[in-house]
């Protein structure tokens, strides 16, 4: 089932290139969601009291701080967002080389992603909150799932 989410933020999301997999709720965000969290957001506030941060990625919002983070689960640089067999991905998204969004691969290719305090969603997805992928990350999946 698709939501109704701002045509200006997701373009290209449509009632039927998505569907809802969880609901709407603001104990988490994106990055913690890609992350396999669900308990608190993730963002490199400098505040634990605001959001977890993992203490040894740098406290910036850039690309390489969230590739560190990403790094203290397994997860390191990779070509693309295809399926590997036994591998969990990660979409690193940004605007204007600012880090903005992550997602997770589902096995069957899509992407899961948390949309701010709105829903979590299987999908395609680009557009101008969010921007565009700009950097996959990949680790072993344990038991061969991610």
């Amino acid at each position: 089932m698709g939501i109704d989410l701002p045509s200006y933020a997701f373009p290209d999301l449509t009632a039927t290139n998505h569907y809802v997999t969880s609901p709407a709720t603001s104990e988490y965000n994106c990055i913690a969601w890609a992350a396999g969290f669900s308990d608190e957001p993730w963002w490199p506030s400098g505040d634990p009291a605001v959001a977890y941060w993992p203490p040894s990625a740098p406290q910036e919002v850039t690309l390489p701080a969230f590739v560190a983070a990403f790094a203290t689960l397994g997860y390191s640089p990779c070509p693309d967002g295809v399926v590997e067999p036994g591998y969990g991905k990660v979409a690193l998204y940004t605007l204007g080389g600012v880090p903005t969004h992550a997602a997770r691969q589902l096995p069957d290719g899509r992407w899961s992603s948390k949309l701010g305090n709105w829903y979590d969603i299987a999908h395609a997805l680009d557009g101008p909150v969010y921007g565009s992928p700009a950097l996959f990350l990949r680790r072993p999946a344990e038991g061969g799932v991610a």
